[in-house]
């Protein structure tokens, strides 16, 4: 399948909003007031966003209307591109930091290896590598899509309805269950996108100012008054906004292909995995020099933000290019 400039680009925005996310985990700094707005409005698309094109792409590359006789091979493809870098990664978290914490501040560390590799599977609400949770949700609903549409197109309205209903439920934190229900209505979003083909293309390149409007408002208006409301009530709506407003947005600089954005959107899955991990070494190391409060922060998030982004670009080409399975892995 060859690359989209405006998948790239949307996906190069979105992974930024993910490094910035995770600057800071469960102790906030003090006096710092602007973060917490900000990284409540991102948290109130960003992930859907991503879930969004992966749909799409599920959909461009034939991936969820694979006929049946390949549904093993897809299987298989989708364990070793997902599963294995979950596992492998969220090990190699859970040993980190465990070694780590007995030297520096560490965000959410775990018990001991049992207990951290225990919650990295199954209680996940406690698992040492949350971070890495969208490539299990991944792999569970793009399989799940592909054996319940069946290669039949068609069947997408009530699958769609289905992830939905599954959106409204309480579900618990066991083996993801409640990320699972609470981001697969936007993978539907994403496949029903994809099928749409072109005129999704014309509706976005028709509409994306207006909608594009609308999201700012909706992201000031949670910045400022959401602080306690439901995330069930935040995430579908500004979910589903920031699709065709952010999409379609950056459908329009795709001819000129802003390079930082695109270059991200390339290395997006090398940073989604190992951000967390540069940025909590960086944070380890600096903590021990200054304080992060107050005024402090702002030169702090931006050392974090580099070394969240540029870290995993460097690991990639300086050593895991030199490995082919490690290559292949986190393309």
């Amino acid at each position: 399948m060859a690359r989209r400039n405006d998948i790239d680009l949307t996906k190069g925005l979105a992974i930024l909003l993910v490094v910035f996310g995770h600057l800071v985990a469960r102790a906030d700094p003090a006096g710092v007031a602007w973060y917490e707005p900000l990284r409540r409005a991102v948290y109130a698309f960003h992930m859907p966003l991503f879930l969004y094109l992966s749909g799409l792409m599920a959909v461009s590359s034939g991936l969820l209307l694979a006929p049946r006789a390949a549904w093993k091979q897809v299987a298989l493809a989708r364990a070793e591109r997902l599963l294995v870098p979950f596992f492998g990664l969220g090990a190699l978290i859970v040993l980190g930091k465990i070694a780590a914490a007995r030297v520096m501040f560490v965000d959410n560390p775990p018990a001991g290896l049992a207990g951290g590799l225990g919650a990295l599977l199954w209680h996940t609400a406690q698992s040492p590598a949350a971070s890495i949770w969208y490539l299990f949700v991944l792999f569970a609903v793009s399989l799940a899509g592909m054996v319940l549409l069946n290669g039949q197109p068609r069947r997408l309205p009530w699958l769609l309805a289905g992830m939905l209903l599954l959106y409204t439920q309480p579900l618990p934190a066991y083996m993801y269950l409640d990320r699972v229900g609470r981001y697969a209505v936007f993978f539907g979003l994403g496949a029903g996108a994809g099928l749409l083909g072109a005129r999704w293309d014309n509706f976005m390149d028709r509409w994306w100012r207006w909608l594009l409007a609308a999201f700012s408002l909706g992201l000031a208006v949670v910045a400022g008054w959401g602080a306690h409301w439901p995330e069930a009530v935040v995430l579908l709506p500004m979910g589903a906004l920031s699709m065709p407003a952010l999409h379609g947005l950056l459908r329009r600089c795709a001819a000129s292909s802003p390079r930082l954005l695109l270059g991200l959107g390339r290395y997006s899955f090398m940073i989604y995995l190992f951000n967390t991990l540069f940025i909590g070494f960086t944070k380890g190391v600096l903590l021990h020099l200054y304080s992060w409060n107050g005024a402090n922060f702002l030169p702090f998030a931006m050392a974090l933000m580099l070394a969240g982004v540029c870290g995993p670009v460097a690991l990639k080409r300086l050593v895991f290019r030199r490995v082919k399975l490690l290559d292949r892995l986190t393309d």
